[in-house]
């Protein structure tokens, strides 16, 4: 289970913010130069327009707004000249403010894909050991809200990088008013850049801690829905509320702490620009008296002052988000640097009849609790074998090697003479099909459920469902193969469930079939009669674990583990000398009555 606790925040980085902020911004270019560059180039264009905009305010205060107020009338042709100036440069802004938006939008959306894609496709291609060790709820978590936020700062990001060229052309153009115009703007500028620097370093620690905990909380309900079963019979609820509402405490706290700090911070980033406009207008009002500046050069002014506002808090709004972005990008990265199975570019061929062979085989856990001790065995190319022994000897170790979902960590497993580390996992589905205990369907149809969305005729279909004495259930449903089953199959019974799995394998016509208590919840006669028509059908190599005397006597032969190790071979009749052997089936046998 996960603890409300273990939201502690991501690993610290021994990098800056601003660098790592920047990292992530490269990432994202050389994944999409092409909207990057478009919306940019678009925000640049608006930037000078805006610029542009003032000085055509400034130009028609003098010569349009102040000659008609002073009655001395304005010619008609300055007067349309004015408003075709305004006009034109309004189109401006509005066509490179719609550029800037869809191609930053544009950018952002490809960046998240490419990110989650990214992130599935190392959780599809990561060993079984990295998802055992991590729930399923912290997964989600990488997978949605960690890539929505690490690419939270780019929204942001064209219009952010637009303010570097308005500030330079701000500045041109306040100097050209007046010097101090452009004073102002020297002192403003630095003060909001330090100003936003102090509040992302104060920042990112809670950012941090508020991002763990996002997963915290999303794994704890995942577990609780998940786990609705147990839950409900066991009288958990309020356990489960309370769990929840301790994570969701930590969340809290965390996500209090940066609003407190952006109370602290943003009204003075946000308060500034317009600060400069009242010094701008008292400066102003002093040089127009002085003569030193006139009436239009003064709204020029204020107006590129009051324009810069919304960038400035654009720009303070992409520093605001790059505490959390990096942060979440430092927790994809964690993701992104697991290790993965070794995929053989071109997996050697088995031949059609396969023999397995444990060779000497160990394996142990990361906690380096030994499993299975030097392990040797050979199940012959069509022989049908029962695994027996009690819960911990390693049976489920044995298959999961055996499938390839964990590395063995001593000696060799071969199929057909071929080692299963040259195989790797694309190659070992072609030859091993794999049954467990615990099925699961997903929530489609049966038909999907079966074919998993390969071209298999209805013919094919109905000779498995006879097979595994599933089609007469499987007709009996409202729509027959088109019935949709619930979410991991809870509209079927059990013992349905583990029917449609064991179909399912059977279609991928696999040469070595596992069953791990694979039929455990199948009535023994139905049970026998799916063994029987397995071994008749003929022509694959059959591993059974078996918890049933009736399961084990239609074995060929049995081996049976203790401690990891094959303690004794043979058929059951002859294991029956072996007292261990005896005493477990015996008690098998009274538990089946």
């Amino acid at each position: 289970m996960i603890d409300s606790d273990g939201s502690g925040p991501a690993p610290a980085r021994p990098d800056g913010i601003f660098r790592r902020g920047g990292s992530l911004v490269l990432r994202s270019f050389r994944d999409h130069p092409l909207p990057h560059i478009l919306a940019i180039t678009g925000a640049n264009v608006f930037a000078v327009a805006v610029v542009g905009t003032t000085v055509v305010l400034g130009r028609v205060t003098d010569e349009l707004i102040l000659p008609g107020l002073d009655g001395g009338g304005v010619d008609r042709g300055t007067a349309l000249a004015g408003a075709g100036a305004l006009a034109a440069v309004g189109v401006v802004r509005g066509a490179s403010m719609m550029v800037r938006r869809f191609f930053n939008f544009v950018a952002v959306s490809r960046t998240q894909r490419t990110w989650r894609l990214a992130i599935l496709d190392q959780y599809l291609d990561a060993p079984l050991s990295f998802h055992r060790s991590r729930p399923a709820g912290q997964l989600l978590a990488h997978a949605d809200a960690d890539v929505e936020t690490a690419a939270s700062m780019l929204m942001p990001l064209a219009y952010s990088m637009s303010v570097v060229a308005l500030v330079v052309v701000s500045l041109v153009s306040l100097l050209v008013v007046h010097p101090l115009f452009a004073f102002v703007a020297l002192i403003l500028f630095p003060v909001l850049a330090v100003l936003n620097q102090r509040y992302t370093r104060s920042v990112e620690a809670p950012a941090a801690r508020a991002q763990a905990a996002v997963g915290v909380v999303s794994g704890i309900a995942h577990e609780s829905l998940d786990g609705v079963f147990v839950v409900k019979t066991l009288g958990r609820e309020d356990d489960e509320v309370e769990r929840l509402a301790g994570a969701s405490d930590v969340l809290r706290v965390e996500r209090i702490e940066i609003g407190r700090l952006r109370a602290v911070y943003l009204p003075f980033i946000y308060a500034l620009p317009n600060l400069g406009i009242l010094v701008v207008l008292l400066l102003g009002s002093w040089l127009v008296d002085q003569g030193s500046a006139s009436v239009g050069d003064v709204v020029r002014s204020m107006a590129l002052f009051n324009l810069l506002t919304v960038p400035m808090e654009i720009l303070g709004f992409l520093f605001q988000e790059m505490p959390r972005s990096v942060v979440s990008m430092d927790r994809l990265d964690g993701i992104l640097a697991t290790d993965l199975e070794v995929r053989p570019s071109d997996p050697p061929s088995v031949p059609a009849s396969v023999e397995v062979v444990f060779d000497d085989v160990s394996f142990s856990f990361d906690d380096r609790t030994p499993v299975l001790d030097h392990l040797s065995a050979r199940i012959g190319a069509g022989e049908s074998v029962a695994l027996v022994g009690a819960t911990g000897s390693g049976k489920s170790t044995l298959f999961d090697l055996l499938t390839g979902l964990m590395p063995v960590t001593g000696g060799h497993v071969t199929l057909g003479g071929v080692d299963l580390a040259e195989l790797g996992a694309d190659g070992i589905p072609d030859v091993v099909a794999p049954v467990f205990q615990e099925t699961y369907l997903f929530a489609d149809t049966v038909r999907s459920n079966l074919t998993l969305d390969r071209e298999v005729s209805d013919e094919e279909l109905a000779r498995v469902l006879r097979l595994v004495a599933a089609d007469e259930f499987v007709g009996a449903l409202p729509y027959g193969l088109e019935t949709v089953v619930g979410e991991r199959g809870v509209t079927l019974s059990g013992g349905q469930r583990q029917r449609i799995a064991l179909a399912r394998a059977l279609l991928r016509r696999p040469r070595v079939l596992l069953l791990d208590d694979a039929t455990s919840a199948v009535d023994p006669v139905v049970e026998a009669e799916i063994l029987e028509n397995l071994r008749s059908e003929g022509g694959r190599t059959l591993l059974v674990v078996a918890h049933r005397l009736a399961t084990i006597r239609l074995a060929d032969r049995v081996l049976f583990l203790e401690d990891g190790r094959i303690a004794a071979d043979g058929s059951h009749d002859e294991m029956l000398a072996v007292p261990a052997y005896a005493a477990l089936v015996r008690a098998y046998e009274g538990i089946s009555r």
